[in-house]
Order: structure tokens, then C-alpha cells, then sequence
């Protein structure tokens, strides 16, 4: 049973747990972990503001009491979306992204933007399957080795 709600606070801790755990399996091929240690102490100060934040909202999935699922959303945007990855395929990243795009449009926004690494092939795919579209906006990541995120923008 999947019980997606919003965080409280005090769960930025799983919330960040559940992001290096995606991002771990997903990303090894972009930021190896033998040479690029995961940015625990960042990543947990980024949740910690964020579940703090009146201006973001953020989403957490539970299964059976564990945290599976997290959403960071503001004002026509997608800032994360993460999902572990034994639950891969499974309808999780589905239903917790209609939940957060369902946040985005109760903040006033017309269409959504986020970003997404390029070589994030599977995110890219998932993305693009639900309407997403590529806007021809890059950024340089400022983690090493500083890869390049996609823009994509989705119309409500």
C-alpha cells in the first residue's frame, strides 16, 4: 500500500535518504561514486529548507512505514522527484508526479518546468512519456564532473 502525503519536517532526513538512494543507482554512470562522494551534508540541507520553505511543497511516499517516494515542487516547478529503486517500474514515480504536478497547479501555474540530467536516460524517457518536452535550456551541474542538465517544460 503507497500513502504519498506531505512531509513534515522532521523527515528531511528520509527525504534526503531516499534521493541518494535513486540518485545512487541511477546517476553512477554520470557521477561515480569511487570518485565523486555523494554530497550527503547538501542534499540533506537542501530538504531540511525545503520542508521549511511556505513557498515549496513537498511530498513524501510511504510504504508499510517506510519512505519510498519524494517530491519537491514550487511555483511552475518540478525541483525533484525520486523513488527507490526496487520500486522501479511499479507505478510509484507515476502516481507521486500527478501529485506534485496537482501541487504545482494549486500554487496558480499554467505549465511546469524542471531539469534533468542529459544523460539520464530512464528520467528523460519517464518525462517525455507523460508530455514533457525538451525546451532547449541547459545549465552546467555544479557538482563534479559538472555535467549538463536538460530543461523541459509541461502545459497544464
Amino acid at each position: 500500500m503507497l500513502d504519498i502525503r506531505v512531509a513534515r519536517p522532521e523527515e528531511a532526513q528520509s527525504l534526503a535518504t531516499v534521493q541518494e538512494r535513486a540518485s545512487v543507482a541511477a546517476l553512477g554512470h554520470i557521477f561515480p561514486p569511487e570518485l565523486y562522494p555523494y554530497p550527503r551534508d547538501a542534499v540533506l540541507a537542501r530538504w531540511a529548507a525545503a520542508v521549511q520553505d511556505p513557498a515549496v511543497r513537498v511530498l513524501i511516499a510511504m510504504s508499510e512505514g517506510t519512505p519510498v517516494g519524494a517530491a519537491c515542487v514550487r511555483e511552475g516547478w518540478l525541483d525533484g522527484l525520486y523513488g527507490v529503486p526496487e520500486l522501479w517500474g511499479g507505478g510509484l514515480a507515476g502516481s507521486l508526479h500527478d501529485q506534485a504536478l496537482e501541487l504545482v497547479r494549486g500554487l496558480g501555474s499554467d505549465s511546469c518546468r524542471l531539469w534533468v540530467l542529459e544523460d539520464n536516460i530512464r528520467a528523460r524517457r519517464f518525462y517525455e512519456r507523460r508530455g514533457w518536452r525538451d525546451n532547449g535550456e541547459t545549465r552546467v551541474v555544479p557538482y563534479p564532473p559538472n555535467p549538463l542538465d536538460v530543461g523541459y517544460t509541461l502545459d497544464f
